[in-house]
């Protein structure tokens, strides 16, 4: 589908930008409240519904969270009160999670996950006076337009895969490397599609083995396919798996006890942690979905609810990336990420999305 109001990007990421660099300097930042007075802000509520990874799976949710949190405190909210979590164990959960929000009288709801498309869409066609924000889709209506109620939000996560492809086609040493997907998807294919496309652009002749786990809250399961994909041989393992990648990290670990030299690399966040401390997390493909659910949740509160409108993350809005901790990372890969990131930013490059851009790409190469 094609996204609309693109223009509202540069704004977006700039606000977000600012609102990061505000931190935690809480009491220092009277003008968090993006020119509300405090009595403003703290009667605005906004609240979110994870998926069924749940609030800490050290990924996508939890990258939420934090976000929401950030705009909690930035704001002079309350927890449970002024800003909260509600988690949700299985899908049945969304819309009933969805309409208690909505009577408890929250001014916006986020919906956490791609997976809460459907559930998303059809809330806010029952409440259309409700202001709701799905991330990760594009919540429609019967004539495929973005609904008028929901505000989307979306990342180019392709581009950010594609980097951290790189890496791991640059320091692989069995040349081979495998890729650990959560729920078979349009979503997840980005991720898998933009790794592939950067560990052949560097390594043409390296091997790369993919699996899905069809569950993004499976640690187990998580953990049996990485020791699958480590003893096909594969070194560094990227996954795009939710709480399923816990799984990822355990296996790696275990083996790095035992003398094997594994790399697992992250998703959403820095999950340099998960990877101690035996130190087997390679780098992270970050993606800023807490800057996502700051921004919007202040552009909400100051009356300008981005209903109806679709908001694209990408590397030109830092929206995606390779984290911060790089300490495993080689210079030569972080040289070779650079230029890649101009590459993409120039529009030189266009990093395939999708199984068959991924194949035009590799015959091109």
């Amino acid at each position: 589908m094609k996204k609309k109001y693109g223009f509202m990007l540069s704004a977006v990421l700039a606000a977000g930008t600012l609102l990061s660099a505000c931190g935690t300097n809480d009491a220092n930042n009277e003008s968090s409240g993006g020119g509300s007075s405090e009595g403003e802000s703290n009667n605005f509520k906004v609240a979110m519904v994870t998926d069924t990874g749940g609030v800490d799976d050290k990924s996508f949710n939890q990258s939420a969270w934090e976000g929401l949190q950030q705009f909690g405190k930035d704001n002079g909210l309350e927890e449970d009160k002024g800003y909260k979590y509600v988690q949700s164990t299985a899908a049945s959960d969304y819309q009933p999670n969805l309409s208690g929000l909505i009577r408890e009288d929250y001014n916006l709801i986020f919906g956490i996950g791609f997976l809460m498309q459907q559930d998303i869409q059809t809330i806010a066609t029952q409440k259309p006076e409700a202001q709701l924000a799905l991330v990760d889709s594009v919540a429609v209506n019967e004539n495929d337009e973005p609904m008028e109620n929901v505000a989307s939000i979306t990342f180019k996560e392709h581009q950010g895969s594609f980097l951290v492809g790189v890496i791991a086609g640059m320091q692989s040493e069995s040349n081979k490397v495998g890729f650990v997907g959560g729920v078979d998807s349009e979503l997840i294919k980005k991720f898998e599609s933009g790794f592939k496309a950067g560990v052949k652009s560097v390594n043409p002749d390296a091997e790369i083995f993919t699996q899905y786990a069809d569950d993004f809250n499976a640690a187990e399961k998580g953990q049996q396919i990485a020791a699958t994909l480590y003893d096909k041989g594969a070194d560094i393992i990227y996954h795009a798996a939710g709480g399923t990648g816990n799984g990822v990290f355990t296996e790696a670990k275990n083996r790095a006890k035992n003398g094997e030299k594994v790399w697992v690399i992250g998703v959403d966040r820095d999950q340099h942690e998960e990877g101690m401390p035996e130190n087997v997390t390679l780098t992270s493909m970050v993606k800023r979905v807490d800057t996502a659910v700051i921004e919007v949740s202040k552009q909400t509160m100051d009356g300008n609810f981005p209903g109806g409108q679709v908001t694209e993350f990408g590397l030109e809005e830092d929206g995606v990336g390779i984290a911060e901790t790089q300490e495993n990372v080689s210079e030569e890969a972080l040289q070779k990420v650079e230029e890649y990131k101009e590459q993409i930013q120039s529009g030189e490059l266009e990093v395939p999305s999708t199984d068959e851009e991924y194949e035009e790409f590799e015959s091109s190469l």
